[in-house]
């Protein structure tokens, strides 16, 4: 087998400029439609009117970033199916979420999430540690996203590397600063069609050279890829069961639960039934376009190994990662059928800077510029807004160039970050939903630790890597004449920002022969699945520490919406608590009136009239501002 050196049609050119033009315009459309983004209520939040079917698309979309499909493509190919158990991990992480952090965070309808911090531990401090975990992490993570299509793209086409990052960058910025959260959101829904155009391309080719997809799957039985299920318990394997299912999911719930991509969506739907129904929506969506995404590695391998040629073992290629590339400019020459593949690859990246952009444009004006500049006109403060689009559109830039010129370093960085971060995150959160007395310091320096404790871990995995042991291939279907050249050095380009898969499929970590005796270089070697757990745990445990020494804070100086509804430790009184779960067998609590409430006698305490303080964000969102509304609300909660 040798390669041939397909070039570009103008098909495929005509279909990537489609899909940069139609991103574009979803925010020419909102900037004009509606209110025309004249409010920063609106740019941001939009209008807290957000419909549950896109959100959901736009969800699902920020998580397939452009490298997850090229990554998990690879995963299948050399690795065997045993990661797919990671569509599972994302269906219990949307189910947990929706039944913990939906129902906290909704009804306070913040703008940033890290606004929760600042409320429930009545401490600047510790929001802005969110806000600087949370703006380093994003903004790394934006410059690998932009970077790794930008690679791709020169690849097949021969169009210089920074036209390609520059129109990426600046498209999404385009969109975005004009359209806000709603020019976001269908942007999402409309990449999220080419995605699975693309991804359906590569499988639909590849099934047919090999003669189905019922031989797509005996080869990859006689291979022995399909390896779903492995109960080691061992935490230096790389993928288990345990590994994806109990790691995976805890990073997940991170995701969909407290970082500001997800909660700008879900906290901006009308009602908060249809939060959950975001939630609920998700599993199934996902199962879909992971399985076509772990689908296309599937019929990749199969294709190659009916031929007997493994690109990588056969040195075509340098990088598992560049097999799809790869695959894609070796065999799919049909005119528009390249150009799909890489708008699929385009729109991945689209959906996660534009996500970030929008997300973190949120943050900096709710937790650095509104304490100070509260006073000035909306629509200044909607400029602002759009300005700091524009300003993290640029640093995505600049360190997609970076990236471009260090290459390992900056994307190790931004993905050890991106591993790291999940952990403390969740943590922090879960300390003042959970545990009442925890206090600012405690969660300060919980954070912080459960930090830096995983990000050690992973920098010291990569200084450490041994090499990785691939699945079994063949190449005695390769010939020796090295044409591959033509093909290879153009995807050379990917060999290093796609040495290390990002996200969740970063970082190597297989178990090594080890001596006897404690040896600190075993802990490197980890798997990386569970840097998020060790973060969290971390954090809970020095957080709680931390606040029982230092003081704990005293129950009744915590609002009961900042605590799960559900925690009973968490309530003031068993005396309160039982009241409520007598009353909830008698009444349904889910449509009772006011004039109802007030006729009735309650056993162990009285209904007290409040009225609503309007200055205060944690009154946001509740009906007729200024009106009197009754305590007792935990009496009230519907899960």
């Amino acid at each position: 087998m040798t390669p041939t050196d397909n070039k570009f049609h103008w098909a495929d050119y005509v279909i990537l400029v489609a899909v940069l033009v139609a991103s574009a315009a979803t925010g020419i459309y909102y900037s004009l439609s509606g209110g025309k983004q004249k409010t920063n209520h609106e740019f941001l939040t939009a209008d807290r009117k957000l419909k549950v079917a896109p959100v959901a698309v736009s969800l699902l979309v920020s998580l397939c970033s452009a490298i997850s499909i090229l990554g998990a493509s690879a995963e299948m190919y050399y690795q065997g199916t045993q990661y797919y158990l990671f569509t599972y991990s994302l269906g219990l992480a949307a189910i947990v979420a929706s039944v913990t952090f939906v129902p906290l965070l909704y009804p306070l309808r913040l703008t940033s999430v890290n606004e929760y911090l600042e409320l429930r531990y009545k401490s600047k401090s510790v929001r802005i540690l969110g806000f600087v975990i949370l703006l380093i992490y994003t903004v790394l993570i934006m410059s690998v996203a932009i970077y790794a299509p930008a690679t791709a793209l020169e690849a097949v086409t021969g169009l210089p590397l920074w036209a390609t990052i520059l129109s990426v960058g600046l498209v999404s910025t385009f969109y975005t600063a004009l359209g806000g959260i709603k020019a976001v959101v269908w942007a999402d829904v409309l990449q999220s069609l080419v995605m699975i155009g693309g991804i359906l391309a590569i499988i639909i080719q590849g099934s047919l050279k090999v003669g189905g997809l019922e031989e797509v799957w005996n080869i990859n039985d006689e291979g022995g890829r399909l390896d779903f299920f492995d109960f080691n318990p061992d935490p230096t394997k790389r993928h288990t069961f345990w590994a994806i299912i109990v790691g995976g999911t805890l990073q997940l719930v991170a995701f969909y639960g407290v970082n500001q991509a997800s909660t700008q969506r879900y906290c901006n739907v009308e009602t908060g039934a249809k939060a959950k129904l975001v939630m609920i929506l998700n599993p199934p969506l996902w199962f879909i376009m992971y399985s076509l995404i772990c689908l296309a590695g599937v019929v990749v391998y199969a294709y190659y190994a009916s031929i007997n040629c493994d690109p990588l073992k056969a040195k075509y290629i340098k990088n598992a990662n560049q097999i799809i590339p790869y695959f894609l400019m070796d065999q799919l020459s049909y005119p528009g059928v390249p150009g799909l593949f890489i708008a699929c690859i385009l729109s991945g990246a689209l959906s996660t800077v534009s996500s970030a952009q929008s997300a973190l444009a949120a943050v900096t004006w709710e937790d650095v510029f509104k304490p100070k500049l509260n006073h000035i006109a909306e629509r200044k403060k909607t400029w602002i807004s759009k300005g700091l689009v524009i300003f993290f559109g640029a640093l995505c830039i600049g360190f997609a160039f970076l990236t471009s010129q260090l290459g390992g370093t900056v994307m190790q960085l931004g993905l050890s970050f991106q591993g790291a971060a999940n952990g403390p995150l969740l943590g922090m959160f879960l300390l003042g939903a959970l545990v009442p007395f925890a206090n600012w310091l405690g969660v300060l320096i919980g954070g912080i630790l459960g930090l830096a404790f995983p990000l050690w871990i992973s920098f010291g995995a990569y200084l450490h890597k041994p090499p990785t042991n691939y699945l079994p291939t063949n190449i005695s279907g390769c010939l020796s004449d090295r044409n591959a050249s033509m093909v290879s050095s153009a995807v050379d380009l990917l060999v290093t920002n796609l040495t290390t898969v990002p996200s969740v499929l970063a970082s190597d970590s297989p178990a090594q022969d080890r001596e006897s005796g404690f040896d600190l270089t075993r802990l490197y070697t980890v798997s990386y699945m569970w840097y998020g757990a060790v973060g969290l745990i971390t954090t809970l445990v020095f957080g709680t520490v931390i606040s029982l020494i230092t003081g704990p804070m005293k129950r009744e100086d915590i609002d009961d919406r900042l605590l799960f509804s559900w925690c009973c430790c968490c309530r003031k009184s068993e005396t309160q608590m039982s009241s409520c779960i007598r009353k909830r067998k008698k009444m349904s609590f889910k449509r009772v009136t006011r004039k109802k409430m007030e006729s009735t006698t309650w056993p162990s305490a009285r209904i007290k009239k409040t009225k609503l303080n309007t200055s205060d964000p944690r009154s946001r969102g509740k009906r007729g501002t200024g009106e009197e509304f009754l305590e007792l609300q935990e009496c009230l909660i519907i899960a």
